[in-house]
């Protein structure tokens, strides 16, 4: 696999995993109110990044348009994620920014 293809797909696996991390420690916060755009945000990036990560996994003429979605969902889940200071949503944030 070409090194370039490695670091899409590390860099997809580290932001679904942070994603679905952040969501799930969001809920279990006391001020879950206050995360729901975050949480929202969260698990379509997740999704998203998900399939990209499938499409560029199997070399899929289909990835190149995916991943430019899921480079728009991680900068946007990167900067609802930075507003709070959680360390889940900064490590998500920062798992985003990079992935974008």
């Amino acid at each position: 696999m070409q090194a370039h293809t490695q670091s899409q797909l590390d860099a997809l696996h580290a932001a679904v995993t942070a994603c679905e991390h952040c969501a799930t420690a969001c809920l279990q916060e006391a001020d879950v109110r206050t995360l729901t755009r975050c949480i929202a945000l969260t698990r379509d990036c997740a999704d998203v990044c998900a399939l990209a990560l499938r499409l560029v996994a199997r070399d899929s003429a289909h990835a190149a348009p995916l991943l430019a979605a899921g480079a728009a969902i991680c900068a946007a889940c990167a900067d609802a994620c930075s507003q709070h200071a959680h360390l889940h949503c900064q490590q998500c944030a920062e798992a985003c920014r990079r992935c974008a």
